[in-house]
């Protein structure tokens, strides 16, 4: 199934089916973007238990990425790093770089 942004939503709608968050791409929403550094990880899924979006990619008990595509930029993984694995950039600079090359 093809997944939607959330502009398409009319206004003030309310999705009244649990979990349908995921149907729609809500990442577009952030200012600011998680930046995961692997080398200091310890994958101790302290980002994973925090996340309110379910945003923090996880495959075989470890971390692998983050899920661009819905992570709102909260900043709560970050903050929650006890080794300091994953910054916060501006989202403005994340784009900027990404077309410069």
């Amino acid at each position: 199934m093809k997944k939607a942004g959330w502009k398409e939503l009319p206004i003030g709608s309310i999705i009244d089916e649990p979990g349908s968050a995921e149907k729609f791409f809500t990442g577009d929403w952030r200012s600011y973007r998680p930046i995961w550094h692997e080398d200091k990880c310890k994958h101790c899924m302290i980002c994973w238990v925090y996340c309110p979006d379910s945003s923090i990619i996880v495959k075989e008990g470890k971390m692998v990425g983050i899920d661009l595509d819905h992570c709102k930029g909260c900043g709560i993984c970050a903050k929650e790093c006890k080794f300091n694995a994953i910054e916060m950039k501006l989202e403005s600079e994340c784009r900027e770089e990404e077309n410069n090359g």
